[in-house]
C-alpha cells in the first residue's frame, strides 16, 4: 500500500458503508450476533436532529479501508470534555500500513481543536495486536479500570427503581 491514506468525516449517504464496517468489526471481535443496528437507526443516530456520535472514514485511492466512530464525554476531574472512541476498524488488507495511526491522529487533532482533555477507548484483552499498537503510540492501558454495562432487562429493571 504505497498510496496516501486520507481521513475524512463520513456523510449521510455512506451509512450503509459504516454499517458494513460495524459488521466486519463485530465479526472480527467474535460478536456478530450482537449487532442489531440498522441503516435507519444508524442514520438517525449519526445524522438526525440530535447526532449522538460521529464517524470518520480512512480511504486509500478513494477506497474505504477503515473507520472510527466517536462521541463526546466529560471529565469531572479535568472539568473538560473528552472524546470516546467507540470503534476503530481497519480492513485486514490495509493493516500494517499506518491506517490506524492516521485515524487516531485525526481524532487526536479533533480532540485538541475542541478543547478536550483526553481521548479514551477500550480494547479487548485478547487483542494483542491492538494493545501493542496502542502502547507504541504512547497510550496508557488502564488495567485497574473495568467496564461496567447495564443493558436489556437489567437496564429496564434499574430504570424502574424508585
Amino acid at each position: 500500500m504505497k498510496s496516501e491514506v486520507k481521513v475524512r468525516p463520513a456523510v449521510e449517504s455512506e451509512v450503509g458503508l459504516v454499517l458494513d464496517f460495524i459488521r466486519e468489526l463485530a465479526e472480527f471481535e467474535r460478536r456478530a450476533h450482537e449487532v442489531l443496528a440498522s441503516e435507519e437507526a444508524l442514520r438517525a443516530a449519526l445524522f438526525g436532529a440530535r447526532p449522538y456520535a460521529e464517524v470518520v472514514l480512512a480511504t486509500v485511492e478513494g477506497e474505504p479501508v477503515g473507520f472510527a466512530l466517536y462521541f463526546h464525554t466529560f471529565s469531572t476531574f479535568l472539568a473538560r470534555p473528552g472524546l470516546y472512541l467507540e470503534d476503530l476498524y481497519v480492513r485486514p488488507a490495509a493493516r500494517g500500513h499506518g491506517v490506524g495511526s492516521y485515524l487516531l491522529s485525526y481524532l487526536a487533532r479533533i480532540a485538541l481543536e475542541r478543547g478536550c482533555g483526553r481521548l479514551d477507548w477500550a480494547v479487548l484483552d485478547w487483542n494483542e495486536a491492538a494493545l501493542g499498537f496502542y502502547r507504541k503510540l504512547g497510550a496508557e492501558v488502564k488495567a485497574e479500570w473495568k467496564i461496567c454495562r447495564l443493558a436489556g432487562t437489567a437496564l429496564t429493571r434499574v430504570a424502574a427503581r424508585g
